[in-house]
């Protein structure tokens, strides 16, 4: 069986494609100000169009124009040239992407988006094409060579047209002041938006299923109810029906260690008394936080009076996909 160096032949892809992206810091200069600029004050939506791989690149860059704060969409050239032109309007952007500057699919909408009054920022290669120099701004996405050893392949292109694409889209999501919370927003579904959008009273455990004792039971019937709660924990709370304490399987560990004999011991005598406590309007994100720093694996959620309302642990957490 003939032995192939697949490693060299993957850092030679991984140097020319470095080197790539090293190449655009010369084109970050005033006319991506300019483009950016242009996005930035777009009323409308930004339309990204490409053939091919920069058409495959086009559309990643418009999803993350369009979670980082910058409405946009990819409309493929060809479909555009038989009717979808239509959903463009004179308050729109549009990027075209093509590394030669001479796809003539994307040729072929440009005096049409002239006529309509759209403003257009050109992606290519190749600074004095037809497309390059037919746009308002061109930015230059220039390689060197491909990664591919034909030279033919789009390798080293596209990552630098994708780079370019993630350049702008940060810098607007910078201008405009884009937030986490506001990129959780249009991120609902994703780990990423669970994390920062779910609150402590989404999560808690209420009611009933809440493991709460008085303060002058015995330590073998708060026992009792942390088993038939199943969170480890319990509350302890005073005659007005106040949080007292807290009562978990680490401090069984330590009574058990202690010598003390469940049955005698009263839950007032062996509870950890206060204990950390969480609101319900308090973020999942920063309990998990406050649960890592603390080393524990339960919280009971309090009212403004300091009376149990409910409790989790991190198992909530984890099927809530907060971790």
């Amino acid at each position: 069986m003939v032995q192939r160096d697949f490693s060299r032949f993957g850092r030679t892809v991984l140097e020319i494609e470095r080197d790539a992206i090293e190449g655009l810091f010369q084109s970050l200069g005033p006319a991506f100000d300019r483009a950016c600029q242009i996005l930035f004050d777009c009323q409308g939506k930004v339309i990204v169009t490409g053939m091919g791989k920069s058409g495959h690149i086009g559309g990643k860059i418009a999803a993350t124009l369009a979670s980082t704060g910058t409405p946009a969409f990819f409309v493929h050239p060809g479909e555009a040239s038989h009717g979808d032109l239509g959903m463009i309007t004179d308050r729109d952007v549009v990027v075209a992407i093509s590394n030669s500057g001479e796809t003539q699919e994307v040729l072929t909408l440009l005096p049409v988006l002239k006529r309509i009054g759209v403003a257009t920022i050109a992606m290519t290669g190749k600074p004095d094409s037809t497309l390059a120099r037919h746009s308002d701004v061109h930015l230059c996405v220039a390689v060197e060579k491909e990664a591919c050893p034909l030279n033919l392949a789009p390798t080293a292109s596209t990552t630098a047209t994708l780079v370019m694409g993630d350049a702008l889209a940060v810098a607007l999501l910078h201008a405009r002041g884009f937030t986490a919370d506001d990129f959780a927003l249009s991120h609902p579904g994703g780990s990423l938006g669970k994390r920062l959008l779910l609150r402590i009273e989404d999560l808690m455990h209420g009611g009933d299923q809440v493991p709460l004792v008085n303060e002058d039971i015995l330590l073998r019937d708060a026992l009792l109810e942390m088993t038939r709660k199943g969170l480890g924990m319990t509350a302890v709370v005073d005659g007005d029906g106040k949080l007292a304490g807290l009562f978990t399987d680490g401090d069984l560990r330590r009574v058990l260690d202690a010598g003390h004999d469940v049955r005698t011991v009263s839950i007032a005598q062996v509870m950890t008394k206060g204990g950390v406590t969480v609101g319900p309007d308090m973020l999942a994100a920063e309990a998990l936080h406050l649960m890592e720093g603390k080393k524990i694996n339960g919280l009971i959620v309090v009212d403004g009076n300091n009376r149990p309302i409910g409790a989790l642990n991190t198992q909530d957490l984890m099927r809530a996909g907060v971790f």
